[in-house]
């Protein structure tokens, strides 16, 4: 068992609802935010330019910006240690 979450380095948000959320220690996860868009703050997401343009790393974790000032007290943000529990995906390359 891990000790430790390894740093999010990345993320990658696409219209579909989904994150690549990309780990310093190579693994990558895609975390679906669709079941969620009913729920509680969830429901900010569910307009797409939103939920792309605000999505970020904030707080050492996936988040969204609510208010676009960068305020890491006012996001809505997945616990990083959930994230890395998903299982990793292979990162798709161009051919």
């Amino acid at each position: 068992m891990m000790d430790y979450t390894p740093d999010i380095v990345q993320v990658v948000p696409y219209r579909d609802y989904t994150v690549a959320v990309y780990f310093c220690d190579g693994k990558i996860v895609i975390y679906d935010v669709k079941p969620k868009l009913e729920e509680g703050l969830f429901q900010r997401l569910k307009d797409v330019d939103f939920f792309l343009a605000n999505c970020k790393i904030m707080n050492d974790t996936l988040a969204w910006d609510l208010t676009g000032d960068n305020d890491p007290t006012n996001c809505l943000d997945i616990d990083p240690d959930y994230l890395y529990s998903l299982e990793g995906v292979e990162e798709s390359t161009a051919i």
